[in-house]
């Protein structure tokens, strides 16, 4: 029994012993002299790993049900370790350059990746509730890696002490869900709201959801969000926008349905206000910045927001438009943070929008690649970012949310101001001191590449809609 359980959880268990043995090896040696070698290792066991989850066919389970293996966990897990080994590739020449490449960043971004992969399989509250503390806890010391940065040690523990509130209501709703089913497995819960849901367990999804929407960034638990998106290393900062952001999702998604699918209408209600509230809260929020990292915590608010829509629906369709506009947004995301980390002038990094202007002038293509990345970021077509706009927006109204549909368009039309002014200081600013030509080659294969898949993933989505439609089929049986 355990044999075949341990297959199961195989992956998460290669991850975790190369993180454990390599952080073994890098203490008993010259700790960073072999430090991007260790990253970009960690990187191809990442994409083998992708490589081999992906090919999986079938339903599992490990102990007792408390470990799911289907395939809208091979979807996520799938995507996070591509998002993760992104990050790890894209952004090895800035660490580099900010002195940052010490052994422990690969290490913490590996083991963060084991605690997500162990989130989207979870079949049991506590199993769920040791991925997200995983996950958190690497995180907190990668927001605080530039240890001689007074923004970065107040980003990590601001991120540490909001962070550490949201997984406390997590924890409570989960203590109340088990007080009230009596088991702490998500198909013992489904059970139990066989026959309608009990106040206690009313409660009890309220805190749970609660503790999901300060990981995903959903207002209005948003506010540690664009203080850690600001003082973060901006590759830390691309990896908190889209990875976590991925892995969270689907986990908001697995206990709504795996645990309370029995209850949509309960919950429904809960998921369309923090939807609503995201996706204004994001687009207002956007408008005042200038500093392009803390605009693009408000963009992500934002485009939580719209995936939340698509869990809204309480469908399977709705499922699938969720994980299309998370793959959608992911690939946006690795684009435009590839590019903000070339943002430097005289040597050091610059995240000011304005220090944009006339850019297309000294580095035409990459402006052009930026364009079509805030294009569909904005959801202007014929992008990509239309389509998974579209595709969310469907998805409320055929789950008879046509009103959460409406409001949808009109924050999608305000957030678009402060994506075309970035634009606009690209192509039409007034003459100033040009950024530096620092652009990594791996960086301008992600902000060029990323933008190619905007153009031309209009065809077919690069396979992304059918797999997407498998796993919700899965998960809404």
């Amino acid at each position: 029994m355990f044999a075949a359980d341990f297959r199961i959880i195989l992956p998460e268990a290669i991850l975790a012993i190369w993180a454990m043995g390599a952080l073994i090896a890098a203490a008993w040696t010259v700790k960073d002299a072999a430090t991007r070698a260790l990253t970009w290792a960690t990187a191809a066991l990442m994409l083998a790993l992708a490589l081999w989850i992906g090919t999986g066919t079938g339903v599992d389970s490990a102990f007792d049900g408390s470990f799911v293996d289907d395939r809208f966990a091979r979807f996520a897990k799938v995507a996070i370790l591509l998002i993760s080994a992104s990050i790890l590739l894209m952004g090895e020449g800035y660490m580099t350059r900010r002195a940052l490449m010490r052994f422990e960043y690969p290490l913490l971004i590996a083991l963060a990746t084991v605690g997500m992969l162990v989130m989207v399989s979870s079949g049991d509250l506590i199993v769920l509730y040791m991925g997200v503390e995983l996950q958190s806890l690497s995180l907190y010391v990668l927001a605080a890696l530039r240890r001689d940065s007074p923004r970065s040690t107040e980003a990590g523990l601001k991120y540490f002490v909001l962070g550490a509130f949201g997984s406390g209501l997590l924890l409570y709703g989960a203590s109340l869900a088990y007080g009230f089913a009596g088991t702490t497995l998500f198909s013992g819960i489904i059970e139990a709201t066989a026959d309608g849901v009990s106040l206690g367990l009313l409660f009890a999804l309220v805190f749970m959801m609660a503790g999901f929407a300060y990981k995903v960034s959903a207002a209005p638990f948003h506010m540690w969000t664009p203080d850690v998106y600001e003082g973060a290393p901006t590759t830390v900062t691309a990896f908190f926008a889209t990875a976590p952001k991925m892995a969270g999702m689907a986990l908001f998604a697995r206990v709504m349905f795996d645990a309370f699918g029995n209850v949509t209408g309960d919950w429904q209600q809960i998921v369309a206000f923090l939807s609503v509230f995201s996706m204004f809260l994001g687009a207002f929020g956007g408008i005042g910045q200038m500093d392009f990292k803390r605009l693009m915590a408000y963009s992500t608010i934002g485009h939580m927001g719209f995936a939340l829509m698509g869990l809204t629906a309480g469908t399977g369709l709705g499922v699938q438009a969720m994980l299309v506009y998370m793959a959608i947004y992911v690939t946006m995301d690795l684009g435009a943070f590839a590019f903000i980390m070339s943002m430097e002038r005289d040597g050091r990094p610059v995240t000011d929008i304005r220090s944009l202007n006339l850019y297309s002038r000294e580095r035409p293509l990459v402006a052009l690649a930026m364009l079509v990345l805030l294009f569909s970021l904005a959801g202007v077509p014929p992008t990509v970012g239309f389509f998974g706009k579209y595709y969310v927006l469907h998805a409320a109204y055929d789950g008879g949310f046509g009103w959460l549909a409406v409001l949808g368009v009109i924050a999608s039309v305000i957030s678009a101001f402060y994506y075309l002014r970035i634009v606009y200081f690209m192509y039409f600013g007034r003459e100033t001191q040009p950024l530096d030509r620092v652009m990594s080659p791996a960086a301008w294969v992600f902000v060029v590449g990323c933008a190619a898949i905007m153009v031309f993933g209009v065809v077919n989505l690069f396979g992304v809609e059918p797999a997407a439609a498998g796993a919700a089929a899965a998960l809404v049986n």
